[in-house]
């Protein structure tokens, strides 16, 4: 029997036709993103996945074990590193988280959830992660939503992108003073999408490492016209 993440599962409505799976950041957990079940007034009935991630030591952080998607190793003392970008992106992790979603996934089909109706959403590092499966899929999804985040493993998308990747939708946003994954990464991350074609549509917000009413708002509105499609 394959083993699914602990999650917290929560349905807007009766018998949902639509599934988002969230992921949340760094130390965190699957509540973190909880409440925003009540601030989006969707016109469909959702269910809502929140997996905790598993607990791993992560080196940046001296090896304290948290809840990680994957570790973060030590090359530099800056923030783009601190956010795992760089050359020393643990691929094994994000790999094995991959196939983590690949498996919640796998389990809102067998419910007869349509891909085309399941979202995949992270912040941060597990927005970084559902860049990575979101993209790798091999059947196109509703869509991706990657908040205050950035695109991991970059150079290997091209050769490892499903053939329907560029018709996924992807909401991607980012705090102009985020001080953990600075804006200018998340930014390049979405101008190399951009430049490959995929259809993203960027937002930037006078916020931190954070998520704010006005993003929210847009998110409901981003979703909203997602689930009529």
């Amino acid at each position: 029997m394959t083993t699914i993440l602990p999650h917290i599962a929560l349905e807007s409505g009766k018998q949902p036709q639509h599934s988002i799976i969230w992921l949340h950041g760094l130390g965190a957990d699957g509540q973190d993103f909880v409440p925003v079940v009540d601030e989006l007034d969707l016109p469909s009935s959702v269910r809502y996945i929140f997996p905790h991630a598993p607990m791993r030591p992560v080196t940046i952080n001296n090896g304290y074990v948290m809840r990680a998607w994957y570790d973060i190793l030590l090359g530099a003392a800056s923030a783009e590193l601190s956010a795992g970008i760089g050359r020393n992106e643990d691929v094994e992790g994000i790999r094995e988280s991959q196939a983590e979603i690949e498996k919640l996934i796998a389990q809102e089909r067998q419910r007869g959830v349509p891909a085309r109706n399941i979202f995949l959403a992270g912040f941060s590092q597990g927005g970084a992660v559902v860049l990575y499966t979101g993209l790798r899929h091999k059947e196109s999804l509703g869509g991706i939503l990657a908040l205050s985040t950035y695109l991991p493993l970059m150079k290997t998308l091209p050769a490892e992108a499903a053939a329907t990747a560029k018709t996924v939708p992807i909401f991607m946003a980012h705090g102009q003073s985020d001080p953990v994954i600075p804006y200018a990464f998340g930014r390049a991350s979405a101008d190399e999408l951009l430049q490959q074609k995929y259809s993203l549509e960027w937002h930037s917000y006078n916020m931190p490492h954070s998520v704010c009413p006005e993003e929210i708002n847009d998110i409901e509105q981003w979703l909203t016209k997602k689930l009529a499609e």
